[in-house]
């Protein structure tokens, strides 16, 4: 072999390896940072320390289609929990939700399904939820159903809400204002609390999810 030759070979080499470590390099960069409790909690993100399971139900969604548990496998979800005649912080959660889906990439936006589960389902019926959701997402789903099963899902994910009459006659509900996440096993994964915050929803959510496919 000549020494030109070996030359050629060597820098070849050393631009192969050189490349590698780069592409390493920027791969790593461009993961989500794995946050620590603390870190999570700064950001609004609470992690039950084992996944819950939870119930199977029947409800029915914004298009008219069947709900059960299975529409919560295989991706993550956020559920909140509220009503279409809500004053203030539905629509506030549901903007703020949008907005933290909007800035996800492609990807991660077919990994993630937002849901707003009524607490209402005396008047949000699926067409009236039809008219509300898609306004914030197109993507975003609405569900409602009977007022007992929702109750009970309702239960075993921590959130509480109750009706309450006003003086003209008509009612309000008082609810819980965090939104759920359900991983994709189905199960009961933490919540986000409120005040939310679309970055600091961003940030957490993509450390959960990058320490789920991790695990």
């Amino acid at each position: 072999m000549s020494a030109k030759l070996g030359v050629r070979l060597t820098v070849v080499a050393v631009l192969i390896a050189v490349t590698v470590i780069l592409s390493g390099f920027v791969y790593k960069m461009t993961q989500p940072r794995v946050l620590n409790q603390y870190e999570l909690r700064d950001n609004g993100a609470y992690l039950l320390g084992t996944p819950r399971r939870f119930s199977d139900f029947e409800l029915v969604d914004h298009h008219g289609n069947r709900v059960t548990k299975e529409a919560f496998q295989d991706k993550w979800t956020l559920i909140f929990f509220g009503f279409t005649h809500c004053p203030d912080i539905c629509p506030t959660t549901m903007a703020t939700a949008s907005k933290m889906y909007r800035a996800l990439q492609p990807e991660e936006q077919q990994d993630l399904q937002i849901v707003l589960l009524s607490v209402d389902p005396e008047r949000d019926t699926p067409e009236k939820l039809a008219t509300y959701v898609p306004y914030f997402h197109e993507d975003f789903t609405g569900i409602t159903g009977n007022p007992f099963v929702i109750l009970k899902l309702a239960t075993e994910l921590n959130i509480a809400y109750v009706k309450v009459p006003l003086e003209d006659g008509s009612y309000t509900v008082d609810h819980s204002g965090n939104l759920v996440i359900i991983n994709p096993r189905g199960d009961y994964h933490g919540f986000f609390r409120q005040p939310v915050e679309y970055g600091n929803m961003q940030v957490a959510w993509r450390s959960i999810r990058q320490m789920f496919e991790d695990s």
